[in-house]
């Protein structure tokens, strides 16, 4: 059979039949449909706020981008395929890349095409004005200035012709457009690969051509195109090359080297830095030259290399580094690193007879296993370093004692923070939040003082570099300190407001709700409690102000602080801002306004049972866009002005939704075993009769009654169910809120859950003799752990369930590299201490030990590339349970990790979850895999995913034995 014929062809028969009789105008949603159910994405306005772009994408197919002019009614036009959209600055055009048709694509996977072979994409140019498109064939990238909307820059895929095109001295117009956008096949090229580079004149079309491009930037104002040539023979020379927008002419910046990289201009354009190398791109080692170029003189100098003043000994330049300016051109930020030890290749042994192994030792700073993770980022660590180009003096500013190093958003402050935890390495992981120390460096000579010590927070420069400040977790207080003076002031410590997560309940230290940032010149901190808005002086001479003026607390009103602007550093204390407002009761979301430092009460815009995300404002215009949800509503583009008045609908993403069956959700509370009131979410089928009894899944994590308005959309599972299909199908879905007590994860999980499923359960409306558990990860722990305790439910899936955690204790975190000790004593495990401090609550949490008690039927998941719970955690169950003869399965999907990446795994794995839960809980047919297994001598040619009835026995003729007739009932007929 093939695989995705099966999926796609499954019949549900019991779970159909129930929604049938629920609703006979509407269908059920079934497996086939995930693939036709869209996204949008890529949404955004044009500066003057007449235009939007929004791409409408199926989950797999083509897709469609959107372009509506929103000066009249229902004008918009449809280009199949595009995405990676965007406006230039100046409104005139609109430029997206085209992809290649889905079916072409598979079809030349299909042949096994190579990868120069494959169809590749196009570039679109549409003149919003005029109306008309243009297309480019065979485009890898394109590029367009912050500030200007009149250049364009295209990297092409290599050229179908062997012999390259060379420079255009002059410009010339391009060629008609074609008749349709149809990508065509190309050679391909990765994206150091040298091919030619195309700039265009957006108004009036004309080009000018670069062959053998590797690299290329814009300066911010659009004046200069940069752009780096490759070598190809002695006559065609590596180097960086500049093109001037306004006399249209191209110049040399720096030739004769063998490699350039990592280009970085200033605000102007008139600087350029990048980092070069003389040697062969085959050497172990490479030596890199820190280089600057001025439009001024048109010549790049060398400013630092290894033997230059300011460079630590035996340190070199890195070509890994990012390259910076600071915001008025007078510093160049860069990275530098130890010269690493070069050694001699040993040609006197076999590749065999060499010896491999890894040597554990108890004084590393960090495990083994996280320093083979962390290796190559640490082959390509770079410490910061400056050079100040007034003073042409290099400072090296991050060291191996102290090599993490920040500075304010605009770089223009004379002192940066570094931070470093080197003195606290032991301990990451077993003391959250981990300890970390702080200095102050002069970014003129260097010189750094020491401000902060074992501080759990993070400090961080204010924008205009005046202050240092962070959160404290340790005494849960915002801290600021004047750049200038020796010691931190407590901003919060008189107010009795907790600026803690007070919802916090694992035996660390809680974080902070956040901040919205700073008011201009470093005037204010605003920060987050639990509701409202703060206003903190740094200097600590003010006092606190209540923002919001306790509004928020008064009315169970969360306020955040939404910004319009995404290039703004900092917070307009004048301006009405606009916050997004959550109620913490009804779950409802909206917007409220106020003022940073105008008294008086938020105001209200509008509050509805609805999600709103993806806020977004046109830079020069009063429009704004934005998506509005809900469990039956998918979040949909609306587009209003910052005033919300008359919001409109302009994409309808998913109009076949209205052909299904869908159902509704509530918010539902109850209290816990220890008397703690709980809420929870129910979603109910469509024409939900309460005088009926619907069969009820229960799913779970930690807390999520917040997201009762959000959209839930038909998709293949990564790993817990899809809640829109199962209800669709007749179930009821509970999922309940969970509130935990240190030293006691699995009995908080049941002293939460199940009065919630008994309280519903009393409503009349749960067939309480059919019931299921499912969840992932942690909440597959708590579903191990609930199936020892209660024999409530009829059959239960736990994903990558922790089913013994003294042996998980010991394990490691493969993905991460990290002991899984810090897990159990101070995170989401919830033990609270080691294993020898509290062997008996480790015991007593771990199901394994109480497999005996088990009679629901359980499916595990547990995949072989699990780098988050080692997958030896469900064997360890699979096998006890197997051990005991216990109803048990377990699914394995190769190479997968924790949560199924691959969508051919996420569709097997949904019908799977269907067949499980339809048997057992509405008497479907068992499917083969449940029935007999899939033996690993048909693995890959059989899947069991056929259902198969229960054979039935006819009256024998006397004298004969019994009839048995068994009929399998097959998913398609494709085999």
């Amino acid at each position: 059979m093939k695989l995705p014929s099966l999926l796609i062809g499954l019949v549900l028969g019991a779970g159909a039949m129930t929604v049938q009789a629920q609703s006979v105008t509407k269908k059920p949603l079934t497996h086939d449909v995930y693939d036709s159910w869209k996204t949008i994405d890529s949404d955004s306005l044009s500066a003057d706020g007449k235009f939007l772009l929004y791409g409408i994408n199926p989950q797999e197919g083509d897709g469609l981008l959107y372009l509506r002019d929103l000066t009249q009614a229902n004008a918009s036009k449809q280009f199949a395929r595009g995405y990676r959209s965007a406006f230039t600055t100046d409104s005139r055009f609109a430029v997206f890349q085209i992809k290649p048709a889905f079916a072409a694509t598979r079809q030349a996977k299909l042949k096994k095409k190579k990868p120069e072979e494959m169809p590749k994409d196009s570039l679109a140019i549409h003149d919003l004005s005029k109306g008309n498109t243009q297309y480019v064939a065979r485009v890898k990238t394109y590029k367009l200035p912050k500030q200007n909307g009149e250049w364009l820059a295209y990297h092409l895929e290599a050229p179908l012709a062997s012999k390259a095109p060379k420079d255009t001295a002059k410009g010339k117009a391009p060629a008609k457009p074609a008749a349709k956008p149809a990508p065509k096949p190309a050679t391909g090229a990765n994206k150091q690969d040298p091919t030619e580079l195309v700039l265009r004149h957006l108004p009036t079309g004309q080009e000018f051509r670069f062959d053998r491009v590797t690299d290329y930037l814009f300066s911010s104002k659009g004046s200069t195109l940069f752009f780096v040539k490759a070598e190809t023979d002695s006559l065609h020379k590596a180097g960086v090359h500049a093109f001037n927008t306004a006399t249209r002419k191209a110049m040399a910046v720096d030739t004769g080297r063998v490699s350039y990289k990592n280009l970085a201009t200033d605000a102007t354009g008139q600087q350029l830095a990048f980092v070069a190398s003389k040697d062969s791109t085959g050497k172990d080692l490479r030596y890199f030259h820190l280089m600057h170029w001025t439009a001024k003189d048109n010549r790049a100098k060398v400013l630092a290399d290894t033997v230059y003043k300011g460079m630590p000994a035996k340190w070199m330049v890195s070509e890994h580094a990012q390259l910076g300016f600071d915001d008025k051109g007078e510093r160049l930020f860069f990275g530098t690193f130890p010269r690493p030890t070069q050694y001699e290749k040993d040609t006197t042994k076999l590749d065999e007879d060499k010896v491999s192994l890894d040597i554990w030792t108890y004084k590393d700073p960090l495990i083994q296993p996280m320093q083979l993770k962390q290796l190559e980022r640490e082959q390509k660590r770079s410490f910061l370093a400056v050079y100040d180009l007034k003073s042409k003096k290099m400072i090296q500013l991050a060291t191996l004692e102290v090599p993490e190093v920040a500075l304010n958003p605009g770089r223009t402050a004379d002192y940066a923070v570094g931070t470093s935890n080197v003195n606290y390495l032991l301990s990451v992981g077993y003391d959250t939040p981990s300890k970390q120390d702080a200095w102050l460096i002069n970014l003129k000579d260097g010189s750094r003082r020491l401000v902060a010590k074992a501080v759990r927070g993070n400090p961080r420069l204010s924008p205009a570099g005046k202050y240092l400040y962070w959160y404290e977790p340790a005494d849960s207080s915002w801290k600021a300190m004047s750049v200038k003076a020796n010691s931190p002031i407590n901003l919060t410590r008189a107010l009795k407001t907790p600026f803690y997560d007070v919802q916090h309940d694992m035996p660390t230290l809680p974080d902070e709700y956040g901040l919205a940032g700073w008011t201009k010149e470093d005037e204010h901190l605003l920060v987050y409690d639990q509701y409202d808005i703060w206003r903190l002086d740094p200097s600590g001479k003010g006092n606190a102000v209540n923002v919001t003026d306790g509004f928020g607390r008064k009315n169970n009103l969360q306020f955040r602080y939404v910004s319009l602007n995404p290039t703004q550093r900092t917070i307009p204390a004048e301006d009405k801002l606009l916050l997004r407002t959550f109620d913490l009761k009804t779950k409802s979301n909206g917007f409220y306004t106020d003022y940073v430092t105008k008294a008086g009460e938020p105001q209200k815009v509008l509050m509805e049972p609805n999600s709103f995300t993806a806020v977004q404002k046109a830079k020069n215009a009063d429009r704004l866009i934005f998506r509005r949800g809900s469990y039956r509503e998918f979040p949909d583009v609306w587009v209003t002005t910052t005033s919300f008045n008359a919001p409109q609908k302009v994409s309808d993403a998913n109009p076949q939704q209205n052909e299904y069956a869908w159902g509704n959700v509530e918010l539902v509370n109850w209290r816990s075993n220890d008397n703690i009131p709980l809420e929870g979410l129910l979603f109910k089928p469509d024409n939900f009769d309460p005088n009926k009894k619907y069969p009820m899944l229960v799913y779970f994590y930690e807390r999520t009654s917040e997201t009762l308005h959000n959209y839930r959309q038909p998709a293949p599972s990564a790993s817990t169910i899809n809640i829109p299909l199962f209800v669709s199908q007749g179930y009821l879905v509970f999922v309940p809120d969970i509130v935990y007590k240190d030293g006691y994860p699995g009995e908080s999980a049941y002293n939460s859950i199940i009065p919630g499923v008994q309280s519903l359960v009393a409503k009349g409306f749960v067939d309480e003799k059919n019931m299921a558990l499912q969840g992932q990860s942690w909440g597959g722990y708590q579903i191990a752990y609930l199936v020892t305790r209660t024999n409530l439910f009829k059959a239960a899936m736990a994903g990558a369930p922790v089913s013994n955690m003294t042996s998980a204790y010991g394990g490691i975190r493969w993905e991460s590299g990290m002991s899984r000790q810090f897990q159990y004593e101070r995170t989401q495990s919830r033990i609270g201490g080691t294993l020898w401090e509290k062997p008996m609550q480790y015991i007593e949490n771990s199901p394994l030990f109480f497999a005996p008690k088990v009679e629901t039927p359980l499916m595990i998941m547990h995949n072989d590339n699990d780098g988050a719970v080692p997958w030896y955690q469900g064997i360890e169950f699979f096998m006890a349970l197997r051990r005991l003869e216990k109803p048990v399965w377990m699914l394995v999907y190769n190479g997968e990790a924790h949560n199924l990446m691959q969508r051919k795994n996420r569709k097997d794995l949904s019908v799977r979850l269907s067949q499980f839960f339809d048997h057992y809980l509405k008497g479907a047919p068992e499917p083969a895999w449940m029935k007999k297994g899939v033996p690993t001598l048909v693995k890959g040619k059989e899947y069991g995913l056929e259902l198969i009835e229960e054979p039935a026995i006819t009256t024998p003729t006397p004298g004969q034995p019994p009839v048995t007739n068994t009929t399998a009932v097959p998913v398609n007929a494709d085999k």
